[in-house]
């Protein structure tokens, strides 16, 4: 990313000299520079708060608020709670602060290894509640936004505590191959493919997937069941396949983005739901963009049906 920023600038200042020579002839190379960086940053943007919801895990969260919406002036600083056996970890586990105060001595190749291949700058492997195993899947372009992107975050001077786990990281099971410049992003026009990629960017199985003994029963993805019992509240993950009688295979298209627009209003989310409260951060998937979320709609009519009757707020 410095070097993005140092040839966007020697880009300038070589428009600058040579307009004083030559009528500003060399001028719309270095604005298509900056324009260019501005857009890679603004992707990343997009995707770090609305798809892969990068920020949301790694902020603090306001629990007295409909979705736990993050905390402003926090963003990227790190989690404020540990991860524990909530949301299925054998343990704790902390996000860390990735503004760039913390990721200063970072560079944008390590960033990206931790990020798809779970694998921090000290050689040490991640707990897969961070979703490696998706992100590897993304096109590089993409992945590289979101590094441009949080390179840009108000630094916070923060630490996490280390993590502590009950079990060794030999058991987190293979990590990703390094395989991001073979990846594609489809074009929008394939409306379930594009779909598909969107769903594994915002890594929606990983909590609309019920757990079994041995971790996810990826037989029932999408399923839904698996219970977020939290010390304010108690709440189910949705059925999200296509099964007419307990999941949203009777949904419109339009029912579909209605449910992410109203969880997502401001009125809805600066609201305290007390004990009906909600994990999922619609105030971030909310503001996904109309056909990206059409897209992810037309994929899930197209994953296998799974009968399983989900209490949202068990007793």
């Amino acid at each position: 990313m410095k070097k993005l920023i140092a040839f966007a600038a020697v880009c300038i200042i070589a428009a600058f000299y040579f307009s004083s020579c030559n009528n500003n002839a060399d001028q719309p190379a270095a604005t298509n520079s900056a324009d260019s960086l501005k857009k890679v940053v603004e992707r990343g943007d997009y995707l770090a708060n609305h798809v892969a919801v990068c920020i949301d895990c790694h902020s603090k969260r306001d629990m007295t608020k409909f979705s736990l919406p993050v905390v402003p002036g926090t963003e990227g600083g790190g989690a404020g709670f540990p991860f524990s056996e909530t949301e299925g970890v054998p343990g704790m586990v902390w996000a860390p602060n990735i503004t760039p105060t913390a990721l200063k001595d970072w560079t944008d190749d390590e960033i990206i290894r931790a990020m798809t291949q779970g694998i921090n700058k000290k050689g040490d492997t991640l707990f897969p509640l961070m979703p490696y195993h998706h992100y590897s899947k993304m096109a590089k372009d993409d992945i590289k936004a979101i590094v441009a992107y949080i390179r840009t975050l108000k630094p916070i001077d923060s630490l996490t505590p280390p993590r502590k786990l009950n079990i060794p990281a030999s058991m987190f099971g293979p990590l990703p191959a390094a395989t991001l410049e073979s990846n594609i992003r489809p074009d929008p026009s394939d409306k379930v493919k594009y779909g598909e990629y969107m769903t594994v960017f915002a890594a929606c199985s990983e909590c609309h997937t019920p757990m079994g003994p041995q971790g996810p029963d990826f037989s029932k993805v999408f399923a839904g069941g698996f219970v977020f019992n939290t010390p304010l509240f108690k709440v189910a993950v949705a059925n999200i396949t296509p099964d007419s009688a307990t999941g949203i295979g009777s949904w419109t298209e339009e029912m579909f983005l209605q449910k992410f627009h109203t969880n997502s209003s401001d009125a809805n989310v600066n609201r305290d739901p007390g004990k009906e409260n909600s994990i999922m951060p619609w105030a971030m998937y909310g503001k996904m963009k109309e056909e990206d979320l059409r897209a992810i709609y037309a994929y899930l009519r197209t994953v296998k049906p799974i009968n399983n009757k989900v209490e949202k707020y068990p007793k």
